[in-house]
């Protein structure tokens, strides 16, 4: 029988810190009826394994939770239409492409935001505001050829998409933002589409339009949906890893001073930054027929929310759950980005995140590049980092000192 009340992940305990709740949720409820937000709770690891990897769960709440404020996009799709698609994109993501073309991206915008933190002169940053909320957004826009001083708009359009898929509460006021975006979006990019296919160029935008598989190629729409789930995906997240596995290695002075002497380990630390604090925290699927998990069964029709926060710490599958270790012997680093993770942040199977290896890519860079730039780097005497966020979650501030 159960010890506890089961926790309610709307609530301000499970905002300030949902792992305590996830551990309840795991002994106690690992199926959960949770009446808010009209969805089962599922927190053990192998039941969300099994939710990302069998057909019987779907990706069909998207209709509903994504593509009001997206489009139609390729998380949504299945069978065929979602091979082809996913064969159209994933090119761009991985391979040369991504070496040749988009490193070269990556490594310039992370050098900017550098000198702009070394101008101050002040020997103290916060690396949320100052780096990791800017750089993937402006290395997307100019991976995609866009104007980098649409740069605000940009950030604005990526912060309204991620609160109207990740508004639980259902805030009418997140939800109209949300909406607002899509048409703002549709405004801002279906032009542009219609320009690269006229000219093309050498961006990723110019890519995505000149993609052909079997006669097959994306519409205006679906390249604009594909934007739009770009910025979300590609943007709050990996903006979340970067001060994530800086706040990690910061706080694990001697796994730092590994990862110093040798920068092939931040792959394995971002790794278990993304297990133990994904920033996305929740995945939804849908149960097309009666699935018997390890808490009950999930009827025919149901919403499955799948508590990655709660899985990725799991006793059962990780040793010492809550302790940061890059080393860690049950975490497979070399398939850590492929659908074969240990870990769940990624999704698994045929939804697993087409763009896993340009947000590895990312944050190795950005943070080797501020290691060398920031001799001497360490948290502010006194400033604790905390998490926000329920759905998504992550620093918001990542006060550091440094040797200028």
């Amino acid at each position: 029988m159960p010890q506890s009340a089961p926790p309610d992940i709307l609530s301000e305990a499970f905002a300030a810190d949902p792992y305590p709740a996830y551990r309840v949720l795991r002994e106690e409820y690992p199926l959960l009826w949770h009446e808010a937000t009209g969805s089962y709770l599922v927190s053990r690891y192998e039941d969300v394994q099994r939710a990302f990897r069998e057909p019987v769960f779907t990706t069909e709440n998207y209709v509903w939770q994504l593509e009001p404020v997206h489009g139609r996009t390729i998380v949504q799709l299945s069978g065929r239409e979602h091979a082809v698609r996913r064969a159209l994109l994933a090119p761009a993501f991985r391979g040369r492409t991504l070496e040749e073309k988009f490193l070269p991206v990556i490594e310039r915008n992370a050098g900017e935001l550098i000198e702009g933190i070394l101008r101050t002169g002040s020997g103290t940053a916060d690396l949320v505001d100052a780096f990791a909320t800017r750089f993937p957004i402006n290395v997307i826009v100019d991976m995609l050829g866009l104007d980098k001083a649409d740069h605000p708009r940009f950030h604005a359009w990526y912060t309204a998409i991620v609160g109207f898929f990740s508004n639980l509460s259902q805030d009418p006021e997140v939800a109209a933002a949300g909406l607002r975006t899509r048409d703002e979006l549709a405004a801002y990019m279906i032009p542009v589409i219609r320009e690269r296919r006229a000219a093309p160029g050498d961006d990723l935008l110019s890519v995505l339009c000149e993609a052909e598989i079997d006669g097959t190629r994306m519409s205006d729409e679906e390249i604009k949906a594909f934007v739009s789930l770009l910025f979300a995906a590609g943007g709050e997240t990996t903006d979340k890893a970067v001060s994530g596995v800086l706040r990690h290695l910061l706080e694990h002075p001697a796994q730092l001073a590994a990862v110093r002497e040798d920068r092939t380990l931040i792959g394995p630390a971002l790794a278990e930054t993304l297990r133990r604090t994904p920033p996305v925290q929740m995945i939804m699927r849908e149960a097309a027929a009666d699935v018997t998990l390890s808490g009950g069964t999930v009827p025919a029709g149901s919403t499955v929310n799948c508590l990655i926060g709660a899985a990725n710490r799991d006793p059962e599958r990780f040793t010492d759950p809550d302790v940061f270790d890059l080393h860690r012997p049950d975490l497979t680093a070399s398939s850590a980005f492929s659908a074969a993770a240990d870990h769940l942040a990624f999704a698994l199977g045929r939804h697993f995140c087409v763009g896993a290896l340009l947000a590895k890519a990312e944050v190795e860079t950005a943070v080797s590049m501020l290691l060398d730039a920031l001799p001497g780097l360490a948290l502010q005497d006194g400033r604790t980092p905390r998490e926000e966020g329920v759905f998504v979650r992550g620093l918001n501030t990542l006060p550091v000192r440094f040797t200028p």
